[in-house]
């Protein structure tokens, strides 16, 4: 289990020396200073730092009893043969450090490295004939680290190291070889500009859903968006919430990112839907009717539209199991080959929404595991192995649920490049799981969970943000040789033409605030970002997936840089680019490399941004409480606005018909097409345009800093999917942008 800490009684005490707290900071990648968005030098409080060394598990309260806990780690590294994983790209050249006793130097050794695909390679050596790099007493007993260098090509892909010495194993180890850089498909690298639509898929409203946008929906989707242009569509996270706590339905706070929510499977195109008992539960508890009233509503009802799927999936379940897995048919085959592919993981995932249900279902405490009764707040224990047992069949029906819901993700992505499109589906990667996820209850000791990810102030959030999401420990996930980032990747780019990836900057470094501190209260703490862009690289060209980095806030220019070499694709905003005299760039000056879009999930449409309705409903939740602060909000706003219609006009994206004054401006469909228009026209690769903008809608999906004040992630489209693309005026827009993208790839 994770070291739990009460971080508050911890105060360091006068004895613990700044120099080794300072020594420690900097061994952990705690960081120091930064240079913040508005470009200015900020630093650290030292008490921020001590908190998060606290958090990862130190005990700061004595130099003493520090020093020992320091010593231990120290020894424990040099005892081990080999690190825990090595990490290299196709043109390095591999040399592997390791580490043996004085005694042992003079000894023969061999490296043995096992390929994926088996094959074996030995190398046999005297370590003392090495390079001598470093040295150790360890418990009076002197350790020497040589480097081996291992002049075999190796092929991509994660290997095995072993060092023994004669018929002892010494120890184990993963060799990874990756790529120079993440794929891209071939016509991007020819020079095609596309555009696709990014949606919430929740959002979807159809003649025939249960509520809520699904697969199906999205089938439906991609066929018409591909017949007006579309090379893409883009998703927000699909991952898997709580089905225990439906209402708790925020994509980016899940409780797994290898998983997917079960509430986007289309129930009814399941085999066994049809069956009489399930027709007969149907009729008995009005169903049809039910599913009536929940797509009316302008928002998705997730505790109506849960309680609906679960129960009719439990029955299809039933007949499902009863027909297929009683004996030895196809289906049983390909649904226990899933089950063996997801290993501990989807176990994990299915027994900890088993035990949520049970304990709900009894009235007790369930929103995460930190509320799990004793005995099951890690998913190892071994009454956690008994209640899977007891409740197997359960168990196997959480299983079902996501073998469905990929299979049926599987078809949107086959349907999306059938149709025709270059890249198809994209998903999108959270940046982190919520605290009480099965994610963690999986695997704890990965976790700092007295720690929050945010970000510190910058232009979107001048308070700074605090996610409530719990960060990744680096040295934990370099102990466990990069296998939970490998998992997640893999996942999230299996079956889908490209990966976003929100806040990409936690490859390089993420803000840590502890859990009782307000968001400036953090630090940053760096990541492998080498080794995690290696890896990343690997699995985009082994799935065949372009990779885009949201890098928005507070950036490094060096970091963009390195994420460009790499082959990663850039994310730019219309609205936040703005050149420091209140202009706004043009975008064929946005880089090639890079998808550019007008607005993101966390902004307003644009009619709300052009007619400030963020700002009449931020004051109404609460967030602009200071009168002169929202006066001069308003005032940028109309600054803005006047600047983005000089633009428009300076490059002849809207006509004389709408006036350059933004005094006699609203929003209509003339200035919102230009727009649109006026960001095909740029130099960007991709163009990503919200489908709510294509509706002229008005009511934002997210508003960030906000939890039970506003209904954020339910807002539905206004039009339901089979008349958005009958409309004159949406095949008009589709056609002006399809054209542009061809001017500008021609150009």
């Amino acid at each position: 289990m994770n070291k739990m800490i009460d971080c508050a009684a911890q105060t360091p005490a006068e004895d613990c020396s700044e120099e080794l707290v300072r020594e420690l900071v900097n061994y952990k990648g705690i960081g120091s200073d930064f240079i913040d968005a508005w470009g200015k030098p900020a630093k650290i409080a030292v008490k921020n730092q001590i908190k998060l060394l606290q958090a990862m598990g130190y005990d700061m309260r004595d130099e003493s009893s520090l020093q020992h806990q320091l010593h231990d780690e120290a020894t424990s590294e040099w005892l081990q043969g080999l690190n825990p994983v090595h990490v290299f790209r196709t043109n390095n050249d591999i040399c592997i450090p390791i580490r043996v006793s004085i005694a042992d130097a003079t000894a023969e050794h061999t490296l043995k490295i096992t390929t994926e695909s088996g094959a074996e390679h030995k190398i046999k050596f005297l370590p003392s004939e090495g390079t001598l790099v470093a040295s150790q007493a360890v418990e009076d007993i002197e350790y020497q680290q040589y480097l081996v260098a291992v002049d075999e090509v190796f092929t991509e892909g994660y290997h095995q190291l072993s060092l023994t010495k004669g018929r002892k194993n010494v120890a184990a180890s993963r060799l990874i070889v990756a790529p120079e850089s993440c794929f891209i498909p071939d016509d991007i690298a020819s020079g095609k500009k596309m555009w696709g639509l990014s949606v919430q898929l929740y959002c979807l409203k159809s003649e025939r859903n249960w509520g809520i946008g699904d697969f199906s929906d999205l089938i439906f989707l991609v066929n018409n968006a591909a017949k007006q242009g579309a090379d893409f569509v883009g998703l927000n996270p699909i991952h898997s919430l709580y089905a225990a706590d439906p209402d708790t339905c925020s994509p980016y706070g899940p409780s797994s990112r290898r998983w997917l929510n079960y509430l986007y499977i289309d129930v009814e195109s399941i085999d066994c839907f049809d069956s009489s008992s399930v027709e007969s539960y149907m009729t008995e508890n009005d169903v049809a009717a039910k599913l009536v009233s929940l797509r009316a509503l302008d928002f998705v009802d997730y505790e109506g539209v849960a309680a609906q799927k679960l129960a009719v999936l439990g029955k299809v379940f039933d007949v499902y199991s009863e027909k297929y897995f009683s004996k030895n048919s196809k289906q049983k085959k390909a649904f226990d080959e899933f089950v063996a592919a997801g290993g501990d993981s989807l176990h994990t995932l299915a027994v900890f929404e088993t035990l949520q249900m049970e304990l709900k279902n009894k009235g007790k405490a369930h929103w995460g595991w930190p509320v799990f009764p004793d005995g099951y707040q890690e998913a190892h224990l071994p009454a956690v192995r008994r209640f899977a047992k007891k409740h197997a069949h359960q168990v196997d029906f959480y299983k079902f649920l996501q073998w469905q819901a990929s299979l049926q993700f599987e078809a949107a992505s086959k349907a999306a490049k059938d149709a025709g499109m270059s890249i198809g589906l994209y998903r999108d990667l959270a940046v982190g799981v919520s605290e009480g996820s099965a994610e963690i209850w999986g695997n704890q000791s990965l976790y700092c969970t007295d720690v929050s990810v945010g970000a510190p102030p910058d232009i979107l959030g001048p308070l700074g943000q605090k996610w409530g999401l719990p960060p990744m420990d680096p040295d934990a996930l370099y102990q466990q040789a990069y296998q939970p980032i490998i998992d997640l990747f893999e996942s999230n780019m299996h079956a889908s033409g490209a990966l976003r990836i929100d806040h990409v900057m936690a490859l390089l470094r993420l803000w840590w605030v502890h859990k009782d501190d307000d968001a400036n209260d953090g630090a940053y703490v760096n990541y492998p970002v080498d080794d995690l862009l290696a890896i990343l690289a690997l699995e985009s060209q082994r799935n065949k997936s372009l990779v885009i980095g949201e890098d928005l806030g507070t950036v490094p220019d060096s970091i963009r840089t390195k994420l460009q070499e790499n082959g990663m694709y850039s994310y730019r905003v219309f609205f936040f680019e703005q050149a420091q005299d209140g202009g706004f760039f043009s975008p064929s000056h946005y880089p090639e490399q890079s998808m550019a879009t007008l607005t993101t999930h966390d902004m307003p449409t644009l009619i709300g941004f052009w007619h400030c309705d963020d700002l009449v409903l931020g004051k109404d939740v609460g967030l602009y409480p200071d009168e002169d602060v929202l006066a001069t909000l308003y005032a940028d706003r109309h600054d803005n606005k006047q600047q983005i219609l000089n633009t428009l006009h300076g490059h002849g994206s809207i006509g004389d018909d709408i006036s350059r004054d933004v005094h006699y401006v609203g929003m209509n469909k003339s200035l919102n097409h230009g727009l649109q228009t006026h960001m095909a026209g740029g130099s960007s690769a991709l163009l990503s345009l919200q489908l709510e903008d294509w509706l002229e809608m008005e009511k934002p999906v997210n508003i960030p800093g906000t939890f039970k004040e506003y209904p954020n992630w339910k807002r539905k489209l206004s039009h339901n999917l089979e008349d958005i693309f009958t409309r004159a005026d949406i095949q008009s827009l589709a056609k002006a942008i399809t054209h542009k993208r061809i001017g500008a790839s021609q150009s």
